[in-house]
């Protein structure tokens, strides 16, 4: 198990040929209290670099971008009524989708854990 990381503040962990996608831990820092996410629909298309998702915080909405492109294979149904769980566990319970990657070369673009790390600290 893989994790990457997008500048725009996602991550993907990737199992075999399936990503979990979701917002990094200061994605979540900078967006405040989530009020209200919305996802795409189990069997939905995703393209790497295109929004798939909405997060709304008290501070602000905020598109999610794809890391990969794929198809939805598992939405995180649990955040309709707990959208608190994306500010509380980010990087944890409080992933978006799961995506079946169908290039999973586009990976190679993406940040391990310390060139992201890097890249946050200068932010």
């Amino acid at each position: 198990m893989t994790t990457y990381y997008t500048k725009d503040h996602e991550w993907i962990r990737v199992e075999g040929d399936t990503g979990t996608i979701g917002i990094t831990a200061y994605a979540a820092g900078q967006l405040g209290d989530v009020v209200y996410v919305e996802l795409p629909e189990t069997g939905a298309k995703v393209s790497k670099g295109d929004d798939f998702a909405v997060v709304e915080s008290v501070k602000a909405a905020s598109d999610v971008y794809s890391p990969v492109s794929g198809s939805v294979v598992e939405v995180n149904s649990a955040l309709a009524d707990a959208s608190e769980t994306v500010s509380e566990a980010p990087e944890g319970d409080g992933w978006f989708v799961r995506v079946k990657l169908s290039d999973t070369g586009e990976l190679s673009s993406l940040m391990d854990k310390a060139a992201y790390t890097a890249y946050c600290e200068g932010l």
